[in-house]
């Protein structure tokens, strides 16, 4: 967990700084890139890691979450999104 926990707290930080830097019509466009990152991060913790076993499990792990928290972001920003006139 030493590993996965940095990247979903990366990810909050991230969700956080769409939703104060960002105008609202374009939450929805930098959620992807987000996720994005978070694979990136995913991969460069996992390099610095020496471990070896569980590789599959740590990756699937810190991605899953940060699909889950992209989720949840989505769900509170997208509504915003859409009232002020983001179109899919």
């Amino acid at each position: 967990m030493r590993s996965v926990v940095p990247v979903w707290i990366l990810t909050i930080l991230a969700v956080a700084a769409v939703g104060v830097f960002v105008t609202p019509g374009e939450f929805l466009v930098f959620m992807p890139v987000v996720l994005g990152l978070a694979l990136l991060v995913t991969f460069g913790v996992q390099l610095l890691v020496r471990e070896r076993k569980g590789f599959v499990n740590r990756v699937s792990a810190s991605v899953g979450g940060a699909v889950v928290i992209l989720a949840l972001a989505t769900v509170v920003l997208g509504p915003l999104a859409f009232a002020a006139g983001a179109k899919l």
